[in-house]
């Protein structure tokens, strides 16, 4: 493992108890505000966005506040690293977050304190896009200015998003949505981007995605969705909305269909809010019966892809 002796997993973050600390003027007696802030600085803390800022925080607060995204990529990452020494390559892993603490330069002051010289980042996104992917590995590098021997870069792993390893770990998650019974349909879902965005790799990553679960699944009918994007954007976004596909495959006669976010790793707020409640409640006003697929977190399949894709680099 000569070219590198470390990995940061770059990820977006969730909000958890406790100040951030990102405010410098900050009190820390935030309690209960802990989603306001995470949100707010995911908009830019612009007062032109505070309706949309309001609206994405209820979401926390119906589920207590807080998001698992950080608890569950803290699996994934143990996970990749229990599997980096099964075969063979014993590395620190750490993780850090562009959103939340841990942050970038928290993991760079993890790897500082192991003695680390060179290090691998791996985006913890499957599609490759400028918000999902390109800032994460700019942030992750800005954030080591100022640290005193801090690890250098030496690259990234590329892209799941049509690894064998990652398609049959969503296709898995299909099957054990289904169980026992037949399903009609299969909705796959992806975070919708700006459609001036789309011109780069996401979208055609996205839809090889979904083509490749939807013939290994081998269902009736299958749709690709977009979900989560703002609903008062001056500039169009992704299409068709998992809405859209959700009543045109009711209308086709499907009454029992999975749902899979084939656009996130973890089930983190965007798939709880967005699939869980709001998708469920068309589902039961259009009188289709909706199982919901998990995303891959921890799935086997899915983090020897992770470790393949490291090694590959080594």
């Amino acid at each position: 493992m000569a070219a590198f002796d470390s990995i940061m997993l770059c990820g977006f973050g969730g909000p958890t108890p406790g100040c951030c600390g990102r405010r410098a003027q900050c009190d820390q007696s935030c309690a209960g505000f802990e989603a306001e802030c995470f949100v707010a600085k995911i908009c830019g803390d612009d007062p032109a966005q505070a309706a949309r800022i309001a609206e994405v925080t209820e979401h926390y607060r119906h589920f207590g506040g807080y998001s698992p995204y950080n608890a569950r990529s803290e699996v994934q990452r143990a996970a990749l690293e229990a599997e980096l020494e099964r075969r063979g390559h014993a590395l620190p892993v750490v993780v850090g977050y562009r959103n939340w603490p841990p942050w970038y330069a928290d993991g760079w002051r993890r790897l500082v304190a192991a003695g680390c010289q060179r290090t691998l980042l791996v985006v913890l996104a499957p599609h490759q896009g400028k918000r999902s992917w390109d800032d994460y590995l700019a942030e992750a590098a800005a954030a080591r200015e100022g640290i005193v021997d801090c690890p250098e870069i030496v690259g990234h792993a590329e892209a799941l998003y049509q690894h064998p390893g990652f398609i049959d770990a969503l296709v898995q998650r299909v099957f054990a949505a289904m169980g026992a019974v037949e399903a009609d349909a299969l909705l796959l879902t992806a975070h919708a981007i700006p459609q001036p965005a789309e011109r780069g790799a996401y979208r055609p990553q996205v839809e090889t995605t979904a083509r490749l679960v939807a013939e290994a699944v081998g269902l009736p009918a299958w749709r690709l969705g977009f979900q989560s994007a703002p609903d008062d954007s001056p500039i169009p976004w992704s299409q068709p909305t998992m809405e859209a596909c959700l009543a045109e495959l009711a209308a086709a006669g499907a009454r029992r269909v999975v749902a899979l976010p084939i656009g996130f790793l973890v089930d983190h707020m965007e798939v709880l809010y967005d699939l869980d409640v709001e998708l469920q409640a068309q589902a039961d006003e259009l009188g289709v019966e909706l199982l919901r697929a998990r995303s891959v977190e921890d799935h086997p399949a899915f983090i020897s892809a992770l470790a393949e894709s490291v090694l590959a680099r080594a």
